[in-house]
């Protein structure tokens, strides 16, 4: 174990701070509103420091790592890619100021006033699925950073992620967003700290010059398959992958239920616009920084007889960090981990536990929950995604890279929900039939991919684009097909505010 006293003392005032915090901010949680979205009341430095906290888990630090130990700092294009996207949305207002100014909860709320109720609950089934198969990866992946990082037993990954998972549940379900905000807003400000001190020790250990010759020495000699600077050399993403990455970021940027929390949670449109803009350059850092650290231990294990048969790409990092990082250092790193980890965690299992209620449950009730009702629901929820998570982290088997996996699932929903959106904001003529042949032809590639991408080797680019172009012909030739609404809903016209 590489474990300090200090370090241990470090990790545990960290622990037990964040769980005062997200205790303490309970007692204002007077209802499901609150509990969900804050009271809309969500500024602009709360909002980003909320954002980049929640989109960087410490899977998102596993899998970054090994896009740089697999494709050299080529990995970082989709960091890139995000920045754009980002803040593109957030200069235009497209989709989101629309969204927030229908004053929804959820993004399939939206769609029964647009569509109709079935489209709605059917919407809401696809949000909760491909986000929570999404989610179900995170817990392995921050256990096996926490166990190859600070040397603890690989037998106790399994009591590491439950009594991680614990810790979040405890607070989530008790304060819902003023928690996940309050905390969040702690785990930035030290993940910030933890992502700078391990970059600057990982240059020093490894040393600059020497890991560019090492990169492009391993590609010379065939060592590193994929060309470590060009994005869209063929063995590397390529164009097809590239492009199928930005409509993906797109949708991201637009639908992703977690992100999009923050948007409807945010005072107003102009709000979560500036948001957005700000926060973008950040996604360069949260990929590229990792990334750097993957590419170290790349070649710092090609240097020293290769990649030991007991790691695999994904955890050769916190393995090597476990060298680099001295006494008391690694406890803040650790800790700064465990921030990303339980930011992310906190987040995902409110928003899906808020769409379920929102989406799926509400609508079947034949009459209202009393406020107490409500939140007793709503926090049940989050419990039970809770076990979900801990026992579908165990047992699934990736079919390729953590990466591919996460954008594969996501686009359960996100192109289908995407299509909606646009759809039904700026497409008076979309129907609910359209809406309905989108969500259905939406899912087939994802889904395909995941019972049958490792069997077949199917790749996720392909999986992924056609889930795109099977959501926008079933909108066009399900609307066409029917009659045109009566009237639009006054949503789709309203104007993007300006940041």
């Amino acid at each position: 174990m590489t474990l300090t006293p200090v370090d241990w003392i470090i990790i545990t005032v960290y622990l037990a701070g964040c769980l005062a915090a997200g205790l303490w901010m309970r007692k204002f949680v007077r209802g499901v509103q609150d509990f969900a979205v804050a009271g809309r009341e969500m500024d602009v430095n709360l909002g980003i420091a909320s954002l980049a906290a929640t989109e960087l888990g410490l899977v998102t630090i596993m899998y970054t790592a090994q896009l740089g130990y697999e494709k050299g700092f080529a990995g970082a294009t989709i960091g890139v890619i995000i920045c754009a996207v980002m803040w593109l949305v957030g200069r235009t207002g497209f989709v989101i100021a629309p969204m927030r100014n229908a004053g929804v909860m959820t993004i399939p709320e939206l769609f029964e006033k647009r569509f109709s109720p079935r489209v709605r609950w059917l919407a809401g089934l696809f949000v909760a699925l491909g986000g929570l198969l999404n989610m179900g990866i995170f817990l392995r992946l921050g256990g096996e950073f926490l166990v190859h990082a600070t040397g603890l037993p690989i037998s106790w990954l399994e009591w590491v992620m439950t009594a991680l998972l614990g810790l979040v549940l405890v607070y989530t379900a008790l304060g819902g967003m003023l928690s996940v905000l309050v905390t969040d807003y702690l785990q930035f400000l030290v993940m910030g700290i933890g992502i700078v001190v391990t970059s600057i020790l990982v240059l020093m250990h490894i040393g600059w010059g020497n890991l560019l010759s090492g990169l492009e020495g391993a590609w010379a000699a065939g060592t590193m398959k994929a060309h470590p600077y060009n994005p869209i050399h063929d063995s590397n993403f390529g164009w097809g992958y590239v492009l199928w990455q930005f409509f993906f970021q797109l949708a991201c940027a637009t639908t992703w239920q977690t992100q999009i929390s923050r948007v409807l949670a945010a005072r107003d449109a102009r709000t979560a616009q500036r948001m957005y803009t700000r926060t973008s350059f950040y996604f360069v850092g949260r990929f590229l920084l990792p990334g750097l650290w993957g590419a170290a231990a790349f070649v710092w294990f090609t240097q020293h007889g290769g990649l030991p048969k007991d790691l695999t790409t994904l955890t050769a990092m916190p393995q090597y960090l476990s060298l680099v990082l001295p006494a008391g250092v690694i406890g803040i790193v650790v800790a700064a981990m465990l921030a990303a980890e339980m930011s992310t965690d906190s987040g995902y299992m409110l928003t899906w536990a808020t769409v379920i209620y929102n989406d799926l449950v509400t609508p079947c009730l034949r009459r209202p929950l009393s406020p107490r009702g409500q939140l007793l629901l709503t926090r049940s929820l989050v419990m039970g995604i809770a076990v979900f998570l801990l026992f579908y982290g165990l047992w699934y088997e990736l079919p390729g890279n953590a990466w591919d996996y996460l954008a594969v699932t996501g686009n359960i929903y996100l192109a289908s929900v995407f299509t909606l959106l646009v759809a039904g904001l700026y497409w008076p003529r979309a129907t609910a039939t359209g809406a309905i042949a989108a969500l259905i032809l939406g899912a087939i590639g994802p889904i395909i991919f995941l019972l049958l991408g490792k069997k077949y080797a199917i790749a996720p680019e392909v999986a992924g684009a056609s889930s795109f172009a099977l959501a926008a012909l079933g909108m066009i030739v399900g609307s066409y097909l029917t009659p045109p609404p009566a009237s639009a809903n006054t949503t789709h016209s309203a104007a993007p505010a300006t940041p």
